[in-house]
């Protein structure tokens, strides 16, 4: 007895090596852990919702932020006049505004992005430094090299596609069964002119068999009949053209009416509006002079995404001065004209052919190596 007393009471060896003992299994498994635990399939080592070869990335939003606004106008351009009050302010979703955000698109659904409304992306200088010479020699350059080869095409005046012409046309056609509307399909053709420079024009889309609606703001027309400004007044003429007198508009109003088929109109309308009220939805063929507001129009479309509604544009871009509501100095003028041309390749639009206008005035300049106007032909690969 006094034996198990001095050995029990003392605290003697047994009762430490007790609690050595509980603490052993522990420790033991911490270290198979240690040891095992890597050479474990790597599915019994994720956390609850990840996978082998997923990408981690937090979510910030997937809703557009509907407060953002952005003003669609060269008032974002370095140098270019602002926008005149009423104008509407146009909404642009997050995706658009941040560039480089969704690098994990794939190519499908980067192409669905950009052949609708986009904002027009300012192109960064020629050079370093703004040089008149540099902005102005890479518009010459995107004029005089087409971007897409046409095997038979449809020059002024005629009604049978054909082989490229030997000589310089005015404008041409590309008349690829793929870009041309089928027979038994409708076509529609529009034409803004005001010096009847565009007569071969309406004779070529007019043996098409389109339906063609020829603008014109004055008050009469060759003819001396007067034209109103009624979209409804002048449609339908027996296959002929129909004339309007109307006019291109780039502004889009703050508040805008529902427009119905035929309804009238003033005499100035956005392309989205003319269209609305014809009732068409595709513009086959459009032929275009607009006396220098081409730039601003280009860009109302390229904004509003109203060019993938066209799928032939023959156009005449005017370089004698900066064009309607366009300003700042001569190197600011000339990179806004060259990220309008740069807009409408985005949006689509393939250069087949160039041609080169009379005199040699850029900006109230004279240049040798450059023409006051060109006549440029567009087709739409995107449609």
């Amino acid at each position: 007895m006094r034996t198990c007393a001095r050995w029990w009471g003392h605290g003697g060896l047994p009762l430490r090596s007790g609690i050595l003992l509980l603490l052993i299994p522990p420790f033991l498994l911490g270290l198979q852990l240690l040891v095992v635990g890597p050479r474990l399939p790597r599915a019994a080592r994720l956390g609850v919702g990840e996978r082998e070869g997923a990408v981690a990335f937090s979510v910030i939003s997937i809703e557009p932020e509907r407060n953002s606004r952005h003003r669609g106008s060269p008032s974002r351009l370095p140098g270019l006049e602002g926008e005149e009050e009423g104008e509407q302010e146009v909404e642009v979703e997050d995706g658009e505004r941040r560039e480089g955000a969704r690098a994990y698109e794939d190519e499908n659904e980067m192409l669905s992005r950009q052949v609708g409304p986009r904002t027009l992306e300012v192109q960064s200088w020629a050079e370093e430094e703004p040089s008149f010479t540099a902005e102005l020699n890479r518009i010459i350059t995107y004029i005089t090299n087409p971007q897409l080869n046409c095997s038979r095409v449809l020059s002024p005046g005629q009604t049978q596609a054909s082989q490229p012409p030997a000589g310089p046309p005015h404008w041409l056609l590309c008349a690829e069964d793929w870009l041309l509307p089928a027979a038994d399909a409708p076509c529609v053709a529009y034409s803004f002119s005001m010096d009847g420079g565009d007569a071969e024009f309406l004779k070529t889309v007019s043996a098409l068999g389109c339906e063609v609606h020829c603008f014109d703001p004055s008050n009469s027309d060759a003819s001396g009949r007067h034209l109103g400004n009624s979209l409804a007044s002048n449609h339908g003429d027996g296959g002929g053209v129909s004339q309007h007198k109307m006019w291109l508009e780039w502004r889009v109003a703050r508040k805008r009416t529902h427009k119905t088929r035929g309804s009238p109109g003033s005499v100035s309308q956005t392309l989205a509006d003319i269209m609305a009220a014809l009732g068409h939805h595709t513009v086959h063929f459009l032929y275009a002079d607009l006396l220098s507001a081409e730039w601003r129009v280009f860009q109302n479309w390229i904004e509003s995404g109203t060019l993938q509604s066209i799928h032939h544009l023959v156009a005449t871009v005017h370089l004698q001065w900066a064009g309607f509501e366009v300003g700042g100095t001569d190197e600011e003028v000339l990179r806004y004209w060259f990220s309008v041309l740069q807009g409408l390749r985005a949006s689509g639009l393939k250069l087949i052919h160039g041609s080169a206008g009379e005199g040699h005035s850029v900006l109230k300049q004279t240049v040798a190596s450059a023409h006051s106007s060109y006549t440029l032909s567009w087709v739409n690969t995107r449609r």
